[in-house]
Protein backbone atom coordinates (compact mmCIF):
# COMPACT_ATOMS: atom_id res chain seq x y z
CA UNK A 1 0.00 0.00 0.00
CA UNK A 2 1.51 3.58 -1.05
CA UNK A 3 2.22 5.74 1.65
CA UNK A 4 2.86 9.42 1.47
CA UNK A 5 6.44 8.54 2.60
CA UNK A 6 6.70 6.12 -0.17
CA UNK A 7 6.01 8.98 -2.57
CA UNK A 8 8.54 11.40 -0.68
CA UNK A 9 10.85 8.32 -0.89
CA UNK A 10 10.94 7.70 -4.85
CA UNK A 11 10.82 11.46 -4.96
CA UNK A 12 14.64 11.92 -3.34
CA UNK A 13 16.00 10.11 -5.91
CA UNK A 14 14.96 13.09 -8.00
CA UNK A 15 17.44 16.08 -7.53
CA UNK A 16 15.58 19.20 -6.55
CA UNK A 17 17.12 21.00 -9.73
CA UNK A 18 15.34 18.52 -12.26
CA UNK A 19 11.93 19.05 -10.92
CA UNK A 20 9.30 21.94 -11.20
CA UNK A 21 8.37 23.88 -8.18
CA UNK A 22 4.69 22.12 -8.15
CA UNK A 23 6.26 18.60 -8.18
CA UNK A 24 8.79 19.11 -5.01
CA UNK A 25 7.81 16.85 -1.95
CA UNK A 26 6.68 20.03 -0.01
CA UNK A 27 4.20 21.02 -2.48
CA UNK A 28 2.48 17.78 -1.89
CA UNK A 29 2.75 17.74 1.76
CA UNK A 30 -0.71 19.14 2.54
CA UNK A 31 -2.02 15.64 1.29
CA UNK A 32 -2.13 14.03 5.00
CA UNK A 33 -0.70 10.70 5.66
CA UNK A 34 -4.22 8.64 7.32
CA UNK A 35 -3.97 6.24 9.73
CA UNK A 36 -2.97 2.58 8.37
CA UNK A 37 -1.17 4.25 5.44
CA UNK A 38 -4.16 4.52 3.42
CA UNK A 39 -5.59 7.73 1.17
CA UNK A 40 -8.82 7.29 1.06
CA UNK A 41 -9.66 10.87 2.36
CA UNK A 42 -8.47 14.32 1.94
CA UNK A 43 -9.76 16.99 4.02
CA UNK A 44 -12.08 14.45 5.71
CA UNK A 45 -13.64 13.71 2.35
CA UNK A 46 -14.87 10.26 1.72
CA UNK A 47 -12.50 8.49 -1.13
CA UNK A 48 -15.77 8.77 -3.51
CA UNK A 49 -16.59 12.67 -3.10
CA UNK A 50 -12.32 13.10 -3.35
CA UNK A 51 -12.21 13.38 -7.14
CA UNK A 52 -14.36 16.34 -7.36
CA UNK A 53 -12.62 18.01 -4.73
CA UNK A 54 -10.27 20.11 -7.55
CA UNK A 55 -12.91 20.53 -10.44
CA UNK A 56 -15.11 22.12 -7.69
CA UNK A 57 -12.68 24.08 -5.91
CA UNK A 58 -11.02 25.36 -9.73
CA UNK A 59 -14.68 26.11 -10.76
CA UNK A 60 -15.61 28.29 -7.52
CA UNK A 61 -12.43 30.23 -7.16
CA UNK A 62 -12.91 31.27 -10.94
CA UNK A 63 -16.07 32.19 -10.46
CA UNK A 64 -15.45 34.23 -7.36
CA UNK A 65 -12.95 36.25 -9.84
CA UNK A 66 -15.42 36.56 -12.26
CA UNK A 67 -17.55 37.78 -9.86
CA UNK A 68 -15.70 40.32 -8.27
CA UNK A 69 -14.85 42.17 -11.56
CA UNK A 70 -18.22 42.27 -12.38
CA UNK A 71 -19.08 43.75 -8.94
CA UNK A 72 -16.62 46.59 -9.25
CA UNK A 73 -17.03 47.34 -13.23
CA UNK A 74 -20.46 47.61 -11.57
CA UNK A 75 -19.78 50.19 -9.66
CA UNK A 76 -17.55 51.95 -11.31
CA UNK A 77 -19.74 52.57 -14.01
CA UNK A 78 -22.92 53.06 -11.79
CA UNK A 79 -25.26 52.72 -14.12
CA UNK A 80 -27.79 50.31 -12.25
CA UNK A 81 -28.58 53.14 -9.58
CA UNK A 82 -30.37 54.94 -12.08
CA UNK A 83 -32.06 51.70 -13.46
CA UNK A 84 -35.52 50.46 -11.59
CA UNK A 85 -35.09 47.23 -9.53
CA UNK A 86 -37.31 45.57 -12.10
CA UNK A 87 -35.02 46.33 -14.36
CA UNK A 88 -31.43 46.00 -14.36
CA UNK A 89 -31.08 48.14 -10.84
CA UNK A 90 -30.74 48.51 -7.12
CA UNK A 91 -29.45 50.08 -4.19
CA UNK A 92 -26.44 47.50 -4.38
CA UNK A 93 -24.47 45.72 -7.01
CA UNK A 94 -25.69 42.10 -6.33
CA UNK A 95 -28.94 43.73 -6.57
CA UNK A 96 -28.86 43.27 -10.17
CA UNK A 97 -28.45 40.03 -9.94
CA UNK A 98 -32.43 39.06 -8.99
CA UNK A 99 -33.21 41.52 -12.07
CA UNK A 100 -35.30 40.94 -15.38
CA UNK A 101 -35.93 37.25 -15.61
CA UNK A 102 -35.10 37.23 -11.74
CA UNK A 103 -37.51 39.37 -10.85
CA UNK A 104 -40.23 37.08 -12.44
CA UNK A 105 -39.29 33.87 -10.63
CA UNK A 106 -38.90 35.87 -7.22
CA UNK A 107 -42.85 36.70 -7.88
CA UNK A 108 -43.68 32.99 -8.59
CA UNK A 109 -42.20 32.16 -5.54
CA UNK A 110 -43.86 34.50 -3.38
CA UNK A 111 -46.84 34.96 -4.95
CA UNK A 112 -47.19 31.50 -6.87
CA UNK A 113 -49.10 31.98 -10.59
CA UNK A 114 -52.43 33.22 -11.29
CA UNK A 115 -53.05 32.06 -14.50
CA UNK A 116 -55.73 33.30 -16.42
CA UNK A 117 -57.00 33.95 -20.13
CA UNK A 118 -54.72 35.70 -22.36
CA UNK A 119 -55.35 39.71 -22.14
CA UNK A 120 -54.93 40.79 -25.79
CA UNK A 121 -53.16 44.73 -25.65
CA UNK A 122 -53.85 47.61 -28.02
CA UNK A 123 -52.07 46.23 -31.83
CA UNK A 124 -49.34 47.79 -33.28
CA UNK A 125 -46.58 47.28 -30.52
CA UNK A 126 -44.27 44.62 -30.43
CA UNK A 127 -46.15 42.42 -27.84
CA UNK A 128 -49.71 41.95 -28.50
CA UNK A 129 -50.33 39.88 -25.25
CA UNK A 130 -49.66 40.83 -21.89
CA UNK A 131 -47.28 39.18 -19.58
CA UNK A 132 -47.93 36.66 -17.21
CA UNK A 133 -45.68 34.56 -14.72
CA UNK A 134 -46.56 31.16 -15.89
CA UNK A 135 -44.64 31.62 -18.78
CA UNK A 136 -41.89 30.70 -15.80
CA UNK A 137 -41.47 27.25 -14.98
CA UNK A 138 -41.88 26.21 -11.35
CA UNK A 139 -39.27 23.63 -10.10
CA UNK A 140 -36.73 26.70 -9.72
CA UNK A 141 -39.24 29.38 -7.85
CA UNK A 142 -40.30 26.36 -6.22
CA UNK A 143 -37.07 25.38 -4.51
CA UNK A 144 -36.46 29.15 -3.71
CA UNK A 145 -39.51 29.75 -1.88
CA UNK A 146 -38.63 26.05 0.12
CA UNK A 147 -35.08 26.98 0.91
CA UNK A 148 -36.71 30.44 2.33
CA UNK A 149 -39.10 28.52 4.13
CA UNK A 150 -36.39 25.81 5.74
CA UNK A 151 -33.53 28.18 6.56
CA UNK A 152 -35.30 32.05 7.14
CA UNK A 153 -33.70 33.56 4.20
CA UNK A 154 -35.26 35.92 2.34
CA UNK A 155 -36.12 34.93 -1.31
CA UNK A 156 -34.31 36.84 -2.61
CA UNK A 157 -30.99 35.48 -0.64
CA UNK A 158 -32.48 31.54 -1.44
CA UNK A 159 -32.71 32.10 -5.16
CA UNK A 160 -29.01 33.47 -4.90
CA UNK A 161 -28.18 30.42 -3.13
CA UNK A 162 -30.29 27.72 -4.94
CA UNK A 163 -28.41 28.93 -7.97
CA UNK A 164 -24.59 28.85 -6.68
CA UNK A 165 -25.18 25.16 -5.02
CA UNK A 166 -26.42 23.97 -7.81
CA UNK A 167 -23.72 25.62 -10.11
CA UNK A 168 -21.75 22.88 -8.11
CA UNK A 169 -23.05 20.29 -8.50
CA UNK A 170 -23.70 21.10 -12.72
CA UNK A 171 -19.68 21.43 -12.47
CA UNK A 172 -19.60 18.07 -10.71
CA UNK A 173 -21.97 16.78 -13.53
CA UNK A 174 -19.52 18.19 -16.09
CA UNK A 175 -16.77 17.25 -14.55
CA UNK A 176 -18.23 13.50 -14.45
CA UNK A 177 -19.30 13.43 -17.90
CA UNK A 178 -15.92 14.81 -19.59
CA UNK A 179 -13.99 12.82 -17.25
CA UNK A 180 -15.61 9.14 -18.70
CA UNK A 181 -14.36 10.13 -21.86
CA UNK A 182 -11.27 11.61 -21.76
CA UNK A 183 -10.03 11.70 -18.34
CA UNK A 184 -10.20 13.13 -15.02
CA UNK A 185 -7.82 16.06 -15.98
CA UNK A 186 -10.07 17.46 -18.47
CA UNK A 187 -13.10 17.14 -16.74
CA UNK A 188 -11.65 19.05 -14.29
CA UNK A 189 -10.82 22.14 -16.90
CA UNK A 190 -14.19 21.34 -18.47
CA UNK A 191 -15.43 22.59 -14.82
CA UNK A 192 -13.25 25.77 -14.56
CA UNK A 193 -14.06 26.33 -19.05
CA UNK A 194 -18.14 26.07 -17.66
CA UNK A 195 -17.25 29.17 -15.03
CA UNK A 196 -15.49 31.32 -17.54
CA UNK A 197 -18.16 30.18 -20.86
CA UNK A 198 -19.60 33.23 -22.11
CA UNK A 199 -22.87 33.52 -20.53
CA UNK A 200 -21.87 32.13 -17.07
CA UNK A 201 -22.60 35.32 -15.30
CA UNK A 202 -26.45 34.00 -14.88
CA UNK A 203 -24.74 30.85 -13.12
CA UNK A 204 -24.74 32.68 -10.11
CA UNK A 205 -27.70 34.93 -10.23
CA UNK A 206 -31.80 34.59 -9.85
CA UNK A 207 -32.44 32.39 -13.08
CA UNK A 208 -32.65 28.89 -13.66
CA UNK A 209 -29.84 27.45 -15.81
CA UNK A 210 -27.71 26.37 -13.16
CA UNK A 211 -30.65 24.12 -12.09
CA UNK A 212 -30.95 22.90 -15.51
CA UNK A 213 -27.25 22.12 -16.15
CA UNK A 214 -26.79 20.27 -13.28
CA UNK A 215 -30.31 18.43 -13.99
CA UNK A 216 -29.38 18.28 -17.23
CA UNK A 217 -25.85 16.95 -16.70
CA UNK A 218 -26.49 13.61 -14.58
CA UNK A 219 -29.15 12.62 -16.30
CA UNK A 220 -26.45 12.29 -19.54
CA UNK A 221 -24.35 11.02 -17.29
CA UNK A 222 -27.35 8.28 -16.05
CA UNK A 223 -27.54 7.95 -19.21
CA UNK A 224 -24.23 6.70 -20.25
CA UNK A 225 -24.19 4.29 -17.21
CA UNK A 226 -27.13 2.86 -18.29
CA UNK A 227 -29.20 3.90 -15.00
CA UNK A 228 -32.32 4.30 -17.28
CA UNK A 229 -34.39 4.76 -14.08
CA UNK A 230 -32.35 7.96 -12.94
CA UNK A 231 -32.43 9.20 -16.19
CA UNK A 232 -35.87 9.12 -16.49
CA UNK A 233 -36.65 10.58 -13.15
CA UNK A 234 -33.55 13.45 -13.44
CA UNK A 235 -35.28 14.50 -17.31
CA UNK A 236 -38.81 14.59 -15.88
CA UNK A 237 -37.24 16.84 -12.87
CA UNK A 238 -35.69 18.83 -16.09
CA UNK A 239 -39.38 19.61 -18.08
CA UNK A 240 -40.11 21.36 -14.86
CA UNK A 241 -38.08 23.52 -15.01
CA UNK A 242 -37.27 24.87 -18.41
CA UNK A 243 -38.74 24.48 -22.19
CA UNK A 244 -35.54 24.04 -23.68
CA UNK A 245 -35.60 20.64 -21.81
CA UNK A 246 -37.12 19.42 -24.83
CA UNK A 247 -33.50 18.83 -25.84
CA UNK A 248 -32.92 16.57 -22.91
CA UNK A 249 -36.13 15.08 -23.15
CA UNK A 250 -35.50 14.15 -26.45
CA UNK A 251 -31.86 13.02 -26.40
CA UNK A 252 -32.74 10.60 -23.81
CA UNK A 253 -35.54 8.99 -25.84
CA UNK A 254 -33.78 8.64 -28.53
CA UNK A 255 -30.83 6.81 -26.83
CA UNK A 256 -33.03 4.67 -24.98
CA UNK A 257 -35.33 3.65 -28.19
CA UNK A 258 -31.09 2.54 -29.87
CA UNK A 259 -30.55 0.33 -26.63
CA UNK A 260 -34.38 -0.99 -27.62
CA UNK A 261 -33.59 -1.46 -31.29
CA UNK A 262 -30.07 -3.17 -30.14
CA UNK A 263 -30.19 -6.79 -29.44
CA UNK A 264 -27.25 -6.92 -27.34
CA UNK A 265 -28.11 -4.01 -25.79
CA UNK A 266 -31.00 -5.27 -24.62
CA UNK A 267 -29.95 -8.55 -23.42
CA UNK A 268 -27.44 -6.70 -21.67
CA UNK A 269 -29.39 -3.83 -19.95
CA UNK A 270 -32.52 -5.06 -20.43
CA UNK A 271 -36.26 -3.39 -21.60
CA UNK A 272 -38.11 -2.15 -18.24
CA UNK A 273 -35.06 0.43 -17.41
CA UNK A 274 -35.32 2.05 -21.23
CA UNK A 275 -38.85 2.17 -21.82
CA UNK A 276 -39.58 3.97 -18.52
CA UNK A 277 -37.06 6.52 -19.36
CA UNK A 278 -38.89 6.85 -22.71
CA UNK A 279 -42.18 7.62 -21.05
CA UNK A 280 -41.04 9.26 -18.02
CA UNK A 281 -39.03 12.09 -19.51
CA UNK A 282 -41.09 14.32 -20.96
CA UNK A 283 -44.53 13.83 -18.48
CA UNK A 284 -42.84 16.93 -16.32
CA UNK A 285 -42.71 19.40 -19.29
CA UNK A 286 -46.38 17.71 -20.95
CA UNK A 287 -47.68 18.44 -17.61
CA UNK A 288 -46.87 21.90 -17.26
CA UNK A 289 -48.05 22.87 -20.22
CA UNK A 290 -51.15 20.90 -20.36
CA UNK A 291 -51.56 22.63 -17.02
CA UNK A 292 -50.89 25.99 -18.47
CA UNK A 293 -53.24 25.83 -21.47
CA UNK A 294 -56.12 24.34 -19.24
CA UNK A 295 -55.96 27.28 -16.58
CA UNK A 296 -55.71 29.69 -18.75
CA UNK A 297 -58.96 28.43 -21.15
CA UNK A 298 -56.44 27.24 -24.25
CA UNK A 299 -53.91 24.36 -24.69
CA UNK A 300 -51.88 26.54 -27.02
CA UNK A 301 -51.49 29.46 -24.12
CA UNK A 302 -47.92 28.69 -23.39
CA UNK A 303 -46.47 29.06 -26.82
CA UNK A 304 -49.01 31.94 -27.73
CA UNK A 305 -48.11 33.84 -24.29
CA UNK A 306 -43.84 33.14 -25.67
CA UNK A 307 -44.92 34.77 -29.38
CA UNK A 308 -47.07 37.49 -28.43
CA UNK A 309 -46.24 38.48 -24.91
CA UNK A 310 -42.32 38.23 -25.12
CA UNK A 311 -41.69 37.63 -28.73
CA UNK A 312 -39.98 34.20 -28.57
CA UNK A 313 -40.55 31.91 -31.04
CA UNK A 314 -39.70 29.29 -33.13
CA UNK A 315 -39.19 30.60 -36.94
CA UNK A 316 -36.47 28.30 -38.33
CA UNK A 317 -33.62 30.56 -37.95
CA UNK A 318 -34.80 33.64 -40.05
CA UNK A 319 -33.73 35.48 -36.99
CA UNK A 320 -30.60 34.66 -36.48
CA UNK A 321 -29.68 34.99 -40.38
CA UNK A 322 -31.60 38.59 -39.77
CA UNK A 323 -29.63 39.56 -36.87
CA UNK A 324 -25.85 37.53 -38.45
CA UNK A 325 -26.57 40.24 -41.86
CA UNK A 326 -27.64 43.15 -40.15
CA UNK A 327 -24.32 42.91 -38.01
CA UNK A 328 -21.90 41.93 -40.84
CA UNK A 329 -22.83 45.44 -42.52
CA UNK A 330 -22.75 47.43 -39.02
CA UNK A 331 -26.19 47.89 -39.04
CA UNK A 332 -28.82 46.92 -36.34
CA UNK A 333 -32.56 47.15 -37.70
CA UNK A 334 -34.04 44.23 -35.93
CA UNK A 335 -36.14 44.14 -32.87
CA UNK A 336 -33.52 42.97 -29.22
CA UNK A 337 -30.59 44.95 -31.28
CA UNK A 338 -27.75 45.44 -28.36
CA UNK A 339 -24.59 46.42 -30.44
CA UNK A 340 -22.41 44.84 -27.73
CA UNK A 341 -23.72 41.49 -26.72
CA UNK A 342 -24.66 41.28 -29.98
CA UNK A 343 -21.60 41.10 -31.56
CA UNK A 344 -19.72 38.86 -28.75
CA UNK A 345 -23.17 36.54 -29.70
CA UNK A 346 -21.95 36.15 -33.65
CA UNK A 347 -18.72 35.36 -32.83
CA UNK A 348 -19.73 32.71 -30.67
CA UNK A 349 -22.19 31.57 -33.47
CA UNK A 350 -19.70 32.00 -36.03
CA UNK A 351 -17.51 29.25 -33.73
CA UNK A 352 -20.06 26.55 -33.59
CA UNK A 353 -19.07 24.72 -36.45
CA UNK A 354 -15.85 24.31 -35.41
CA UNK A 355 -16.82 23.46 -31.99
CA UNK A 356 -19.59 20.89 -32.88
CA UNK A 357 -16.99 19.66 -35.57
CA UNK A 358 -14.34 18.93 -32.76
CA UNK A 359 -16.94 17.37 -30.06
CA UNK A 360 -18.16 14.55 -32.78
CA UNK A 361 -14.35 13.55 -33.70
CA UNK A 362 -13.95 12.56 -30.19
CA UNK A 363 -17.42 10.29 -30.89
CA UNK A 364 -18.96 11.06 -27.39
CA UNK A 365 -21.95 9.27 -26.88
CA UNK A 366 -25.34 9.49 -28.75
CA UNK A 367 -26.90 11.06 -25.99
CA UNK A 368 -24.55 14.07 -25.91
CA UNK A 369 -24.87 14.42 -29.41
CA UNK A 370 -28.35 14.33 -29.49
CA UNK A 371 -28.48 16.64 -26.52
CA UNK A 372 -25.98 19.23 -27.73
CA UNK A 373 -27.65 19.73 -31.64
CA UNK A 374 -31.06 19.71 -30.44
CA UNK A 375 -30.33 22.50 -28.20
CA UNK A 376 -27.76 24.45 -30.91
CA UNK A 377 -30.92 23.71 -33.49
CA UNK A 378 -33.54 25.31 -30.56
CA UNK A 379 -31.01 28.56 -29.77
CA UNK A 380 -30.51 29.46 -33.54
CA UNK A 381 -33.73 28.56 -34.68
CA UNK A 382 -35.55 30.60 -32.01
CA UNK A 383 -36.35 34.68 -32.62
CA UNK A 384 -35.02 35.75 -29.09
CA UNK A 385 -32.56 37.92 -27.64
CA UNK A 386 -30.03 37.14 -29.81
CA UNK A 387 -26.88 38.83 -27.53
CA UNK A 388 -28.12 36.12 -25.03
CA UNK A 389 -26.74 33.88 -27.60
CA UNK A 390 -23.82 32.66 -24.53
CA UNK A 391 -26.56 32.13 -21.79
CA UNK A 392 -28.95 30.27 -24.24
CA UNK A 393 -26.20 28.33 -25.36
CA UNK A 394 -24.87 27.96 -21.11
CA UNK A 395 -26.39 24.12 -21.23
CA UNK A 396 -24.45 23.18 -24.30
CA UNK A 397 -22.01 21.65 -22.32
CA UNK A 398 -20.69 18.76 -24.03
CA UNK A 399 -18.96 21.46 -26.75
CA UNK A 400 -16.65 21.91 -23.83
CA UNK A 401 -15.59 17.95 -24.56
CA UNK A 402 -12.42 19.06 -26.88
CA UNK A 403 -11.45 22.20 -25.34
CA UNK A 404 -11.26 20.43 -22.49
CA UNK A 405 -9.12 17.20 -23.76
CA UNK A 406 -6.10 19.32 -25.86
CA UNK A 407 -6.06 21.67 -22.61
CA UNK A 408 -5.32 19.02 -20.53
CA UNK A 409 -2.36 18.06 -22.11
CA UNK A 410 -0.82 21.80 -20.85
CA UNK A 411 1.34 21.88 -17.75
CA UNK A 412 -0.04 23.53 -14.58
CA UNK A 413 1.50 26.88 -14.88
CA UNK A 414 -0.10 27.31 -18.70
CA UNK A 415 -3.59 26.23 -17.29
CA UNK A 416 -3.16 29.08 -13.97
CA UNK A 417 -2.34 31.66 -16.40
CA UNK A 418 -5.51 30.52 -19.10
CA UNK A 419 -7.66 30.58 -16.08
CA UNK A 420 -6.60 33.68 -14.07
CA UNK A 421 -7.00 35.61 -17.85
CA UNK A 422 -9.91 34.20 -18.59
CA UNK A 423 -11.33 34.63 -14.71
CA UNK A 424 -10.88 37.90 -14.74
CA UNK A 425 -11.97 38.68 -18.31
CA UNK A 426 -15.10 36.91 -17.52
CA UNK A 427 -15.99 39.69 -15.50
CA UNK A 428 -16.70 41.83 -18.06
CA UNK A 429 -17.87 39.65 -20.92
CA UNK A 430 -19.68 37.03 -19.58
CA UNK A 431 -20.81 39.26 -16.59
CA UNK A 432 -21.28 43.11 -17.04
CA UNK A 433 -22.14 42.75 -21.04
CA UNK A 434 -24.91 40.49 -20.34
CA UNK A 435 -26.48 42.37 -17.08
CA UNK A 436 -25.53 45.88 -17.93
CA UNK A 437 -24.73 46.10 -21.57
CA UNK A 438 -27.84 44.05 -22.65
CA UNK A 439 -31.16 42.10 -20.89
CA UNK A 440 -30.18 38.89 -19.82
Amino acid sequence: MSTISDDTAIDSDIPDTRRKWWERPEWRAWRPRIPGGGRGRVFGLPAGVRPYAAPLILYGVTKLVGLGVFAWLLESAGEYHKKKPRFGGGAHWWDVLGSWDGWWYLQVAEKGYEPRPLERLDPGGMFTVKQNSVAFFPLYPGMIRTVSEVTGLGLFGSGLLVSVLASFVAAAGIYAVISLLAGARAGTIAAGLWAVAPGAGVEWAVYSESVFVAIAAWTCHCVMKRRWVAAGLLAFLAGLNRPTSAALIGAVGLAALVTLARRESRREHGVAGPVYAMFAAPLGLLTYITWVGLSMGDLTAYFTLQRDGWAHYFDFGDYTLDVLRNTAVGKHDYIFAFSVPDLLAVQLVLALPFLIALMLRKRPPLVLIAYTLAGIVSVLGTQQMFGNTSRYLLPCFPLLLAPAAAMSRLKLPSLVVFFTTAAVASGWYAHYVIFELGIP
